[in-house]
């Protein structure tokens, strides 16, 4: 059987941490920005720390599923 093959998008954008959860990027960040606060805009460019139910599905695409 073949190896699986690491999604190459889903590796660009999440990250794994040490203890297991998944981080990607905000949403609502690369457009019409003008209408957006200097608060909500700052809190948007911090990572995100994706939910529970869609980690492992991301889990799987970047090759850390057994981890």
């Amino acid at each position: 059987m073949p190896k699986m093959k690491t999604h190459s998008g889903a590796k660009k954008r999440f990250k794994v941490t040490a203890t297991g959860k998944v981080r990607g990027r905000h949403a609502n960040k690369s457009h019409i920005l003008e209408k957006k606060s200097q608060k909500r805009k700052r809190f948007l460019g911090t990572d995100a720390v994706i939910s529970d139910s869609d980690a492992p599905r991301i889990k799987r695409l970047i090759g850390k599923a057994g981890k």
